[in-house]
């Protein structure tokens, strides 16, 4: 099994025409592919089989000798509305082959029939159907309350903090979240909250970096009626909100050093005094912080207290960048996709290879909210189902992935073999990602890797 990819039964697959030879060459040529591929020469005896056997893709002829081939269609869809179909037509029935998408065909070809290209129009239909599987895979997913719904990835250092994630979360202690920013660390907070004991109670957040330091005293400890000008009610702070729950202090390493010592009394005496009170609350909470500094480095230099940070330090959860795990990077893609063509009422349902490329192989300075803002933008921009390289930012655009090492001039056969490494080596030889990046068929690339001792 490569990388994020998952077993899956082999795609049922149908071709519907009059021309036994056609059927014995295209069936031949898709079962090659991974296609399980059954033929038929007449539309009747299809739609029987059809009945019984759902199929997901139908290659089918419009000229069959017993039913239209507009009428078939229409019955597929009918019966089952989510078969990718693509019509085979003679040349002088193009008109009909358009008529038939309006129809909901997914695409068309020409006879006399190209194998390269029914092989490329299988893939592309595999793929679509593959991501709408996803979509709802994910849709069911983010319904769960698991609390690792959110977190996207497949990789081994996001498996590695699911393990952690679970280990932690029905322990009541503290928790230290580092990582850097757009890595995460408000979804691990979340997901450790919803996994603990405490998952009925409040999840407060509080970013320490938002607010002056006056605020912020204000905000976490709630005032008293009178406490100050302006102070015409009692406020209850955050602190005290969080009652039972947990209580989240994104960007811990921003904190006032005045208020990290008054955080250390809380954490030691579980109580607090609201701005302007006497009378002492009992506190019962959980703390997660998160931080995309090098608190022991703060530490050191004096910017934040050493005895706050081993009180906070509990367990310590490191977050991986998107550079280190780009394996995930597809998946997220998917989701992101998934995400913003619900929200922006569009049918975007894939990514083109090319673009996948980029984005597979950029730096990431922003880690996944980055990614998530590149993808939202592209949705928001595409006029098409897949995103295209053009959707996405100029500077991305002129990325230029470099296959070649070295100087001279080398054969073509030891420049396809030097790229086809090169993404290997990006993808930590995930074939099926590598294959979707240099746009051909796994086997193709399995055939290549073999013919160039890569195996």
């Amino acid at each position: 099994m490569d990388g994020i990819m998952t077993f899956e039964p082999a795609m049922k697959l149908a071709v519907v025409d009059d021309e036994e030879i056609v059927c014995r060459r295209l069936s031949q040529a898709l079962s090659r592919e991974g296609f399980e591929v059954e033929a038929f020469i007449m539309g009747r005896s299809f739609l029987e089989r059809m009945v019984q056997q759902p199929f997901d893709i139908v290659f089918l002829d419009m000229r069959l000798p017993d039913l239209d081939g507009l009428e078939i269609l229409s019955r597929i869809k009918a019966l089952r509305p989510e078969t990718e179909v693509i019509i085979i037509t003679g040349y002088k029935s193009v008109e009909t082959a358009v008529e038939a998408i309006r129809k909901g065909a997914y695409n068309y070809i020409s006879k006399p029939v190209n194998l390269a290209e029914i092989r490329l129009l299988a893939k592309s239909a595999q793929d679509k159907i593959s991501m709408r599987l996803e979509n709802i895979r994910l849709r069911e997913a983010l319904k769960g309350d698991s609390g690792l719904t959110a977190i996207i990835g497949n990789s081994s250092a996001i498996q590695e903090l699911f393990g952690l994630i679970h280990k932690v979360a029905p322990v009541d202690c503290n928790v230290l979240v580092q990582g850097g920013s757009g890595t995460g660390k408000a979804l691990v907070a979340r997901a450790i909250h919803q996994l603990s004991p405490r998952m009925d109670h409040p999840f407060v957040e509080f970013n320490c970096g938002s607010f002056a330091d006056e605020l912020i005293n204000s905000e976490l400890f709630g005032y008293e009626r009178g406490a100050f000008t302006g102070a015409t009610a009692t406020k209850v702070g955050l602190l005290e909100s969080a009652a039972g729950g947990t209580i989240f202090l994104d960007e811990i390493g921003e904190m006032p050093l005045a208020m990290q010592v008054k955080l250390l009394h809380v954490i030691q005496e579980r109580k607090i005094f609201r701005v302007g009170g006497t009378q002492a609350i009992d506190l019962d909470m959980r703390i997660i912080a998160a931080t995309n500094k090098d608190l022991k480095y703060e530490v050191e230099h004096g910017a934040f207290r050493e005895d706050l940070f081993f009180r906070l330090n509990v367990v310590s959860i490191a977050l991986p960048l998107l550079s280190d795990r780009r394996e995930d990077i597809p998946l997220l893609i998917r989701h992101f996709t998934e995400k913003y063509s619900l929200a922006f009422h569009k049918q975007v349902t894939g990514i083109q290879p090319q673009a996948l490329q980029i984005l597979v192989n950029y730096s990431y300075p922003g880690n996944v909210r980055e990614l998530e803002n590149i993808i939202e933008r592209a949705v928001a921009l595409t006029d098409g189902e897949e995103i295209a390289s053009q959707d996405l930012p100029k500077d991305l655009q002129q990325l230029e992935f470099d296959t070649l090492e070295g100087d001279g001039l080398h054969s073509l056969e030891e420049v396809e073999r030097r790229y086809i490494v090169k993404v290997l080596e990006n993808t930590g030889y995930n074939k099926g990602l590598a294959a979707r990046i240099l746009g051909i068929p796994r086997t193709t690339l399995w055939r290549k890797m073999k013919s160039f001792g890569l195996t």
